[in-house]
């Protein structure tokens, strides 16, 4: 087709719109942007942004393929909840949230659109991995987000989209991206949907488990080493913690998702924030992926 005529999306999981703004910035002109999202947060930034460009059709489940446009894209970014190894007693594919990537299976049959992206996880099992490759048809491509943004952030997307390449290694590290403060080390951990802390137990995860992200108040503390940290760690009270130690602002966590400074951070409070960034893309891996479609 002529993408000069404008495309037909679905969006399923669509978060907070990234692949309705990553379109936009990669100047691909869209028809109609159709999403599948039940977080009211989620919608609220979506909304702010696109208005009535797009039209949300709610549950998953409750989506016929059959009556929608011609898809000349379809997107799914499926729930990690149940995938994720930071869930002992996940259940992968077979788990109530996870599952619900065979309603998206459903519907890019159902649909047939010229190209499809699902995304999810690299921390996943073998067994899930290789399952979705063989229902999708097509090998999943691993990508850090490290690449393209200070936070390492390990997916897997599947596409059909012809010739992808690795995105080049724009070398930012997390010092270059917080509003104040010291950090220790060049990359964020991922940035999840619900952050640690600021307690003992919630540093002592950050350095131990490498989750979450902390920004230090203090320079000689961010250069001790691990095991110096933890000798004056231990003897700290909850007030000495939150002297030394700080969590990332929402203009941070949208830097480290490559969002733009107040998408998300302009529209929700604090925690609902974080929420909705964790669970979302990172914006220029979406569009380096996007960039090689031909409309």
């Amino acid at each position: 087709m002529n993408i000069e005529k404008g495309i037909n999306v679905c969006s399923l999981f669509d978060g907070i719109a990234t692949t309705y703004l990553a379109l936009d910035q990669l100047a691909i002109k869209i028809n109609n942007y159709f999403a599948s999202e039940i977080d009211k947060n989620a919608i609220k930034v979506s909304a702010h942004h696109f208005g009535d460009r797009i039209t949300q059709l709610g549950d998953i489940r409750n989506i016929n393929g059959n009556d929608l446009p011609e898809i000349h894209l379809l997107v799914a970014g499926f729930p990690c909840v149940d995938l994720s190894s930071l869930r002992k007693d996940r259940q992968g594919l077979e788990g109530e949230k996870s599952g619900l990537f065979f309603e998206a299976l459903r519907l890019l049959e159902e649909v047939k659109p010229k190209y499809f992206l699902f995304e999810n996880v690299g921390s996943m099992s073998k067994r899930d991995k290789i399952r979705i490759d063989e229902l999708l048809e097509v090998t999943g491509i691993a990508i850090n987000s490290n690449l393209v943004s200070a936070q390492n952030r390990h997916r897997i997307y599947w596409t059909n989209i012809p010739n992808i390449t690795m995105p080049e290694d724009r070398n930012i590290l997390l010092k270059d991206i917080i509003e104040n403060g010291f950090v220790d080390r060049d990359k964020s951990h991922c940035v999840l949907s619900k952050g640690v802390p600021l307690t003992y137990q919630g540093v002592n995860r950050y350095l131990i488990k490498s989750l979450g992200c902390i920004i230090y108040n203090n320079q000689e503390f961010a250069e001790y080493t691990k095991a110096g940290k933890f000798f004056f760690l231990d003897a700290m009270s909850d007030n000495d913690i939150k002297e030394t130690f700080r969590l990332p602002t929402v203009t941070e966590l949208e830097r480290l998702q490559t969002l733009p400074d107040g998408y998300v951070g302009d529209v929700l409070k604090k925690t609902p924030a974080h929420h909705a960034i964790g669970k979302g893309f990172t914006l220029e891996i979406i569009k380096h992926i996007l960039s090689f479609a031909r409309f």
